[in-house]
């Protein structure tokens, strides 16, 4: 896994995001041929675009894992907007079964934040920075 820190003129960061998000209803979308790979090519592309690695991308047969490095301007709402509204748009043009469906994802999903140090590891460096003098 790539945990090198992304550099802007004023910030140095790692901020990785895990993402787990399903289709509305909890739709077994994945079963039908094609979407998977279709919805992992948007995904790549929508990233690129915005500035995202992706750290590793799986789907289910009713929800997306995501693994994200991501700089400090992009919240997670940002990212989820972009990816979710993007995808759905295109997967509903492209896919018959998709068409009649009014949006494609539910509004929802989960994140979590990771990093190359635990929490742990950080509470004990803030603990120590008075004691250091």
């Amino acid at each position: 896994m790539n945990n090198k820190y992304l550099r802007t003129k004023t910030t140095v960061s790692l901020i990785n995001y895990h993402f787990v998000f399903c289709p509305r209803y909890r739709r077994k979308i994945f079963l039908i041929p094609d979407i998977e790979t279709r919805f992992k090519e948007l995904t790549q592309i929508i990233c690129k675009k915005i500035g995202i690695e992706i750290l590793a991308m799986e789907c289910h047969v009713d929800h997306v894992h995501l693994f994200l490095k991501c700089l400090p301007t992009q919240s997670p709402s940002e990212i989820m907007k972009m990816i979710k509204g993007a995808s759905s748009h295109v997967l509903r043009d492209e896919f018959l079964q998709l068409k009649g469906m009014s949006s494609l994802w539910t509004r929802s999903y989960f994140v979590s934040t990771a990093g190359n140090v635990s929490s742990k590891t950080i509470k004990q460096y803030i603990d120590m920075q008075k004691v250091r003098g």
